[in-house]
């Protein structure tokens, strides 16, 4: 730890050995206070250690008493963020260099072809609903089931249109917790199904079978939107996906960690984001400032939200901002609470080249 900051009130030095036997065979003067705070930060760290936390992992603190205040900050902080960005990358690497290859689709251009964007929002992976309590049952494998049967209704129900590109909007809850302990990621505690990490092999799964399924219609484009229940691990769940799909060609992603994204097709804007951050009466202007070249070149813009779990629509100066249903189903929390009740579909839109989304396309369970 390195100290960057302390006062301490004029008294009498006393001589004592090195902080730490063995660390310093130099005699040092110190004043009583100096020394209390050292052997306060000792206390510290040694009851961290016996806590199982590592100290390297603690950016930085305060350490105060009657006579003295001192804020020390980690050196090897950095470092320890390095390591992870570099552990991370091997990962990434590793997974690549074992990713399947597909056959590059040569697909025909269509004059009078279409955007599908595919959205199923709020999955929650590993959320339980008992019908016991809340009147039916919810799990992970409903919730497979479910976004799996959803994609299908969609794909069913939009048969007739000529399609030649795919919007696949990824994240957005896709597990329902994001660590060991079952809760999101601010900590609130959560029903779960299964271990969470059956739960990111589920949704890895998951995804990897739709975009499979989709490739043979339309070349897609990856969106992930980061979300509240599962910020990190939503992440690497992301991650995972674009590292197995290197070799495929008729995938793009956009998979970084930004709230907001947009997307273009011919005259038509698409903006994501869970829904959780920015109040919706801001969302125009932020998407406005965020993607200004592809926002001037197009003249029909939507938004599409998440969060929610219900259907709201607006239409703002010079774009629509629509919150989606999802899937999932009423956990203990929401049943108490009296939030249900809103019909459990997967949604997704078409949308023309130049005369913007001409058709909502729900699956309702």
């Amino acid at each position: 730890m390195k100290k960057n900051q302390g006062s301490s009130k004029k008294g009498k030095r006393d001589e004592t050995k090195g902080v730490e036997e063995g660390f310093n065979q130099k005699r040092v003067r110190l004043y009583k206070d100096e020394l209390e705070v050292i052997n306060n930060l000792r206390r510290i760290r040694n009851e961290a250690i016996e806590n199982g936390l590592d100290p390297k992992d603690v950016k930085h603190g305060w350490i105060k008493n009657d006579n003295s205040s001192l804020f020390f900050k980690n050196p090897n902080f950095n470092n320890a963020l390095d390591n992870q960005s570099k552990f991370t990358k091997d990962l990434l690497n590793s997974l690549k260099e074992h990713a399947p290859k597909y056959p590059t689709i040569n697909r025909v251009k269509s004059k009078d072809g279409h955007l599908l964007v595919v959205d199923p929002a709020d999955v929650h992976v590993g959320k339980l609903c008992t019908v016991f309590e809340t009147g039916k049952d919810y799990n992970s494998q409903i919730a497979v089931q479910r976004c799996l049967d959803g994609v299908d209704g969609i794909l069913n129900k939009s048969n007739g249109f000529n399609i030649d590109k795919i919007v696949f909007i990824g994240g957005n809850d896709i597990l329902h917790v994001d660590n060991a302990k079952n809760t999101t990621t601010s900590g609130t505690y959560q029903d779960a199904s299964g271990m969470w990490y059956e739960n990111f092999m589920l949704a890895k799964q998951l995804y990897i079978d739709i975009l499979e399924k989709l490739i043979s219609i339309a070349d897609v484009h990856f969106i992930f939107n980061p979300s509240n229940h599962d910020y990190t691990n939503g992440f690497f769940l992301a991650q995972v996906i674009e590292a197995y799909f290197k070799n495929c060609e008729n995938i793009t992603f956009n998979t970084t960690i930004a709230h907001r994204k947009g997307f273009k097709y011919f005259n038509n804007f698409i903006g994501t984001t869970h829904g959780d951050g920015a109040k919706m009466d801001l969302l125009p202007a932020l998407f406005t400032q965020e993607n200004v070249k592809i926002w001037s070149e197009t003249k029909h813009r939507y938004i599409y939200t998440h969060h929610v779990h219900h259907k709201t629509s607006k239409d703002y100066i010079g774009v629509t901002i629509e919150s989606l249903r999802s899937p999932s189903g009423t956990d203990s929390c929401h049943h108490r609470n009296g939030y249900e009740q809103a019909p459990k579909a997967v949604e997704g839109f078409l949308h023309s080249k130049e005369n913007g989304q001409i058709a909502r396309i729900t699956h309702v369970f």
